[in-house]
């Protein structure tokens, strides 16, 4: 069962990808980084997390503060262990759900938007799945007409036969 696709860039969409709805439509919100910070979440991380570290490198054993990660600009990309690299956007983001600094109401409503976003994706799942299974079910309906058709056009066929044969006795 393949997960859903992003409407703008075709690549699946995961339960860590940032995503909106537009219009009904799960899609990245930036397809160039699908696990983005959003807005919100760098906001939090600003008021609420400046001065202690947010994310580790499991690879560098080391633990880092925001301002001390790196962004490779050319690469478009954010939150990078500043010695081997390493992507640590979602150390960041798992961070922020389990922050003490940040107000528990406000931790509480970060895990909810990230549960929201997970039934999301799994609902979309859902219906990618059905619309499978009835293309699959129209596709079968569709062999079994055009077989009954040739069977009819068969048919037809061999009654026009009989029918000549039957006219040229007479």
């Amino acid at each position: 069962m393949p997960p859903p696709k992003c409407p703008r860039c075709r690549r699946p969409i995961l339960a860590a990808d940032t995503v909106s709805v537009d219009t009904d439509v799960l899609a990245h919100v930036d397809c160039g980084r699908p696990s983005v910070l959003r807005p919100e979440e760098r906001l939090l991380l600003f008021r609420y997390c400046f001065g202690h570290a947010v994310a580790e490198c499991v690879t560098c054993a080391r633990s880092f503060r925001h301002a001390e990660l790196a962004s490779d600009l050319m690469g478009n990309r954010t939150h990078l262990c500043p010695s081997c690299r390493a992507d640590l956007t979602d150390a960041v983001r798992a961070h922020l759900h389990r922050c003490a600094t940040l107000p528990s109401e406000l931790r509480s409503r970060a895990q909810e938007a990230c549960e929201q976003t997970r039934k999301l994706i799994k609902r979309s799942q859902q219906s990618v799945d059905r619309a499978d299974a009835l293309a699959r079910e129209a596709e079968a309906e569709i062999a079994a007409q055009n077989r009954r058709l040739t069977e009819a056009r068969a048919s037809f066929a061999a009654l026009r036969e009989a029918i000549q044969r039957l006219a040229a006795r007479e």
